[in-house]
């Protein structure tokens, strides 16, 4: 019922595009090639129109019955720098276009998004962009985005709650919240999806994942406080097919299994395409101090989507794309019994099916284009969060995201310099029913958020300035929040690019967060209240970077240092108010004090040999209190003057080597740096904890080895966390504290595994 009308504009355009489409055959032909070999899988674009494919595995590619006129082609892909040609189309002709196309080893070309809402390359772009790409999940062996955002400058994913296993990546320091993560620039992560959203978005669903550090609530609203994360997902550009299925074991009563599929099938005048995905992950409970109690949860989960595209013309571009996730978590003790048969358990089984539509419209004189939009996506969740056998902890809860937007950006000559202008406007509208009968906990909650953004970016040879601003009516909220940004980049030659960022983000109150977890010594569960006069989190972020570039071909290189200052207003924090009367804890969230966030993130990039690749980024940190936080209301219990659960330093390094053709070695590791951890103990007498360092390291190695058909198979293997560096003191025991986890989130895993594709 929901998306009855988004199905309805969806056909009307399919029936519409019968008739609009003229055939002027007109035709591209051509190879890409690069030191004199072949390459697939390199996108075609006749820019200032949606027209456009991909290489196939023999480096080749077609465009037929393009529009007559002058137009430019270019060819873009992952490790090569872009190059464009003019080419003009008469109607029956055929002309062959061929490109050679350098190698860009350190991935500076690439093209994103998140910087400004407009497809721009990585180098060119006003802010910091840094870009996963699926090398990296497969490097680093990750079955969903939570395992893949740990190699990023500046992020940390971390686990939680040893009951749930909730995932949050911090940006700069700040926790999870702070953090907007969108699907394809739209914000689809409520406060009930954002909690295990990590781990249900499968790594086949990714065509790559933006991380954009600092405020963004300029361009997309509210919670971009510390960054965005923008997961773009697959589009099909070409015919392809993709298997992979592995194994993995904590230990040998800990067993994980994991199958990922996707495919793509593009109509021979590539005006329409289809991919679909698929995925399939189990994993055995692990306990890791044998006290009958989870460290790691049981979990199960599906996933299943497609995206498909319509090009009506050269000039309007429908999208759709569909995706349904099934998760099944818990945690505890006793997973062969009902969960209120168990001393404790945390169980969720999540149903989620998402709806996106999107229609582009280019102008004939190629200057602009309109971009109007329509996403939603329903959760449905039923979850125990019960001690002590408890009957009555089951509960139901059910959550509706709809957002609708409309973009218009257009290229123009205004004021000083050449420009792009880019507006628009978005309605946000969240719906949750959240009922425990068993807690007294019931909460009907909307959220309706109506924001409008306008920006301008100048562009010279070497300077560009962007100015934007946005303004948001949300309805818990008195008054209207406006968010401005500006930004400034300059060029010295191509070797040194300087940047100046200054933006604010916001961070509204809300009736609902996802905060219930059977937390405390003694079983209690947590709720969480409001306090009466609660306003939302302001942030107000500067700073400023260096990136310095060496272009030879013996050893391209890249280093950039990025140094930030975040000061927050009015933050959100957690007291304890006493108990319900069924002895649950109430935990009130009020405006504490403010506080300040500040370090430098390096990063650096290096092609020692054609077939080695070496990366790493690090970030030193200091973030403070205004005044002290008061966490426990416990005798003894010390003041927070930091933000907990916030390491001081951390990094990370990949290594990949190819020493001959079908090999391929992947090192990979994080370290995680000490932090102030909040411990309630049995006695009474809770206090924080110093936790001690981590490093974290793995290996993989690839071998292709078999060729058939058209089919490569490809056979793997290799060791996460080699070293098990992992928590040492785990609370134990059905009174537990299961919050007092930090450190990696999985010990020393053994895995292996085969995939088999064909095409580019």
């Amino acid at each position: 019922m929901r998306y009855r009308y988004q199905i309805i504009i969806l056909f009307l355009s399919l029936l519409i595009s019968k008739t609009i489409h003229a055939q002027s055959d007109a035709n591209i032909t051509g190879h890409v090639i690069s030191n004199g070999v072949h390459i697939p899988g390199i996108t075609i674009i006749l820019k200032g129109t949606l027209l456009g494919t991909a290489t196939d595995h023999t480096g080749h590619y077609q465009l037929r019955n393009l529009p007559e006129g002058e137009y430019t082609l270019r060819a873009q892909g992952i490790g090569f720098i872009s190059e464009e040609k003019s080419v003009s189309l008469n109607k029956g002709k055929t002309i062959e276009v061929n490109f050679e196309l350098a190698p860009d080893q350190i991935q500076l070309d690439q093209v994103v998004v998140s910087a400004n809402r407009n497809e721009t390359s990585r180098r060119d772009a006003p802010i910091i962009v840094n870009v996963l790409t699926p090398k990296l999940f497969e490097n680093t062996q990750s079955s969903s985005l939570a395992g893949g955002l740990n190699f990023q400058t500046g992020l940390r994913v971390e686990s939680s709650c040893q009951n749930c296993g909730f995932p949050q990546v911090r940006i700069n320091g700040l926790e999870g919240p702070y953090s907007q993560i969108l699907i394809d620039s739209r914000p689809m992560f409520s406060a009930l999806n954002g909690v295990y959203g990590l781990e249900h978005i499968p790594a086949s669903m990714i065509e790559r994942v933006e991380v954009v550090r600092g405020g963004g609530s300029a361009i997309y609203g509210s919670n971009a406080v510390a960054g965005t994360i923008n997961i773009i997902t697959r589009e099909p550009l070409t015919n392809s097919f993709l298997m992979d299925y592995s194994i993995q074991g904590y230990s040998k009563n800990s067993i994980g299994h994991n199958f990922n599929m996707n495919s793509s099938q593009v109509s021979d005048d590539n005006q329409s395409g289809l991919v679909t995905y698929a995925m399939f992950r189990k994993q055995d409970p692990w306990d890791a101090n044998n006290d009958g109690f989870s460290e790691i949860g049981k979990n199960q989960a599906g996933a299943f989507g497609l995206r498909s595209f319509l090009n009506i013309g050269s000039n309007n571009k429908l999208t759709l794309e569909l995706h349904y996730i099934n998760e099944e978590r818990r945690g505890g003790d006793n997973f062969t019994l009902q969960p209120h048969e168990s001393n404790i358990c945390e169980m969720a089984r999540h149903n989620i099916t998402g709806l996106a539509l999107s229609w582009k419209h280019f102008s004939k004189d190629n200057k602009g284009y309109f971009n109007l939009y329509s996403s939603t996506q329903y959760t449905d969740r039923n979850s125990y969060y019960g001690a002590e056998k408890n009957p009555d902890a089951y509960g139901r809860t059910s959550d509706f995201i709809l957002v609708n937007g409309l973009q218009y950006t257009r290229n123009h000559n205004l004021l000083f310099a050449p420009g792009t202008l880019t507006v628009g406007a978005e309605h946000n509208f969240n719906e949750l029913k959240d009922a425990m009968p068993g807690y007294n906990r019931s909460i009907d909650q909307e959220v309706n958020i109506i924001g409008a953004f306008a920006q301008n970016e100048w562009k010279t040879e070497h300077m560009t300035i962007l100015a934007g601003v946005r303004a948001d009516k949300h309805n818990l909220l008195d008054n209207i929040v406006i968010s401005p940004r500006l930004t400034f980049k300059y060029d010295f030659d191509n070797i040194l690019q300087t940047r100046m960022s200054f933006g604010t983000g916001y961070r509204a109150p809300q009736a609902y967060d996802e905060d219930l977890h059977i937390a405390a010594v003694g079983g209690e569960v947590h709720l969480i209240s409001l306090a009466d006069d609660l306003g939302p989190e302001r942030s107000y972020t500067i700073s400023f970077s260096g990136d310095l570039y060496n272009n030879s071909k013996e050893m391209p290189a890249n280093l950039l240092a990025e140094v930030f200052y975040t000061h927050l207003s009015d933050v959100f924090i957690l007291e304890e108010k006493g108990l319900t009367p069924q002895g649950n804890v109430i935990l009130e969230r009020r405006n504490g004090p403010g506080a300040t966030v500040k370090g430098i993130n390096l990063e650096g990039k290096l092609i020692p040999a054609k077939a080695i690749s070496l990366q790493a980024g690090f970030t030193f940190q200091k973030n403070n209190y205004e005044e002290p936080v008061y966490w426990s209301d416990k005798e003894g219990a010390e003041p927070a003057t930091k933000m907990m659960r916030s390491p001081e330093t951390y990094g990370y390094f990949t290594f990949t080597a190819s020493p001959v053709k079908s090999l391929n070695l992947a090192l990979t590791g994080t370290y995680t740096g000490t932090m102030d951890v909040p411990h309630y103990l049995a006695d009474g007498h809770d206090r924080l904890e110093k936790t001690p360092n981590f490093f974290d390291a793995g290996f993989k190695v690839s071998i292709n080895a078999v060729k058939f058909a058209g089919l490569t198979a490809e056979f793997y293997g290799g060791v996460k966390n080699v070293f098990n560096s992992i928590q040492s003191d785990f609370d134990s025991g059905v009174y537990r504290d299961s919050k007092y986890i930090y450190g990696p989130r999985e010990p020393r895993t053994i895995f292996f595994g085969v995939k088999i594709n064909r095409g580019s």
